[in-house]
């Protein structure tokens, strides 16, 4: 049996090809990976504020304070937090998170607010919708998603500032 011989012109264009696919295959890859990373912290934490949410439909009068509770802004803020993913980032005691990739909630806020010349309230809503308005010494700018200001509603906005100046 003979064996015929390949054109080399179409063995480099298969090489080529696959050179080509890998090239990008690869970077596709990673940032499929990058932003499923990313976007799974939300998915988690959304679920567990889903059960939250639908855990209380009972109407008896143990039930009664429960609902008082939730309704506080405080109580409504830290669902947020909790929904949100900030507490993979923050640490923020209230809320029993202990993330290091942003600024410490506990401390950061007064200290940057002065530094800002905002009150307070004013900073930490700016720091949520504008994050890359004032960076805290330390960190860099970009970190943040910058989405927080269109996928939350006014309400959960004040609910969540509240829950983090309230002291």
């Amino acid at each position: 049996m003979a064996r015929t011989k390949r054109n080399p012109l179409i063995t480099t264009g298969e090489i080529m090809l696959w050179v080509l696919f890998f090239a990008l295959l690869v970077p596709a890859g990673v940032v499929g990976w990058a932003i499923g990373h990313y976007t799974g912290h939300n998915t988690v934490t959304v679920t567990a504020g889903a059960a939250t949410t639908t855990a209380t439909p009972t109407t008896t009068a143990a039930a009664a304070p429960t609902t008082t509770a939730a309704a506080s802004p405080t109580a409504a803020g830290k669902t947020v937090f909790a929904a949100n993913g900030c507490g993979s980032c923050h640490t923020f005691k209230p809320a029993g998170s202990t993330g290091k990739i942003g600024p410490d909630l506990d401390t950061r806020p007064a200290q940057d607010a002065p530094k800002a010349k905002m009150p307070l309230a004013a900073f930490v809503l700016e720091s949520i919708v504008k994050p890359n308005a004032y960076i805290a010494p330390g960190y860099q700018k970009g970190l943040m998603p910058t989405t927080f200001g269109t996928s939350l509603t006014k309400a959960q906005l004040d609910a969540l500032v509240t829950f983090i100046t309230a002291k």
